[in-house]
């Protein structure tokens, strides 16, 4: 069994009987997380399809006046609320803060058309920047003051994203993201589907909670993009999270050290793993992730702009 960005390392290695206990605390920590967000912030949300069969949840706060939005893009292997109902909770209280968000299921995860032998960064990037286009141009939202929010492989994604719009999306912020698309997939999924993909052209891959087929198409895809090129170029603001303990620590300060802005932030959570222990009984780690990452799309997406009269 081969482990996923998305997910701790090391949580697909079990014997079969843990690993089964472990899927059974996944869905259950997401079913709670989930039931515990207040009523009217989950009558809030609602499920949109997008172009191409891209399943969507828009959060709207109440508000009469134009408000800002951010796009949540998911790690691989996972779906639109993100393990432990992440996602879910963060655009809640984004919302609490007046902050809109969208979060999508990328094609062939979650409620989505489509199959995941299709999967590359180029096309999980295309759908990233469809689902800004339809978030910008919703009614209620201020097409001025948009960010993204990216986890895992979806950290990359975002960070391509904000790279690419630069003159659109003011604010990014990434959890537990990728910093080398070849590199860290290879050290998740392992040279020997690296290998399987190269000699027929396709490769399952057993993630534990699910099973999935990449054809050679996203391996070569993985070489593309460069992470230290794109965080160097964005001119707006950045914050990435991580835990200390994860593979993504490695790449916080020299992010951080790359991005132009002068509102620029790497928070660090000591002995924080990948999903920062929100599969656990204590959430005081993932709380911490949610709030922090609302306060900083309301600092840095700032006020509207003032009407002269």
């Amino acid at each position: 069994m081969l482990t996923s960005p998305g997910f701790p390392k090391g949580a697909l290695r079990q014997e079969p009987r843990s690993l089964i206990a472990g899927i059974r605390t996944f869905l259950a920590a997401t079913f709670v997380a989930i039931l515990m967000l207040p009523m009217a912030a989950r009558a809030a949300d609602t499920p949109l399809t997008l172009e191409g069969g891209i399943s969507a949840t828009l959060n709207m706060p109440d508000s009469t006046a134009p408000v800002p939005a951010v796009l949540l893009l998911h790690g691989f292997g996972s779906s639109k609320d993100e393990v432990g109902g992440m996602y879910a909770r963060v655009a809640t209280a984004l919302a609490q803060k007046g902050i809109a968000s969208l979060r999508i299921d990328f094609a062939g995860f979650g409620r989505s058309d489509g199959d995941t032998g299709s999967t590359t960064i180029e096309a999980q990037l295309s759908q990233a920047k469809a689902a800004f286009a339809v978030l910008k141009g919703t009614k209620g939202v201020d097409p001025e003051r948009m960010g993204v929010l990216g986890f895992s492989l979806g950290g990359g994604i975002a960070t391509l994203l904000a790279s690419g719009q630069p003159m659109e999306i003011k604010s990014l912020v990434t959890w537990s993201s990728v910093g080398d698309f070849q590199a860290d997939m290879q050290g998740a999924l392992g040279q020997k589907a690296f290998d399987r993909a190269k000699e027929d052209g396709v490769v399952g891959l057993d993630l534990g909670w699910r099973t999935i087929v990449l054809k050679q198409s996203f391996f070569d895809s993985l070489g593309a993009y460069k992470l230290d090129d794109a965080i160097s170029t964005y001119p707006g603001a950045y914050l990435t999270i991580v835990g200390s303990k994860d593979f993504s620590a490695q790449y916080a300060d020299r992010f951080v050290g790359l991005a132009k802005n002068a509102a620029k932030e790497a928070m660090i959570i000591p002995e924080g793993d990948h999903v920062f222990g929100v599969l656990g009984p204590d959430q005081t780690m993932a709380e911490s992730v949610i709030a922090k990452t609302a306060d900083w799309f309301s600092s840095t997406l700032g006020s509207p702009p003032k009407v002269q009269p």
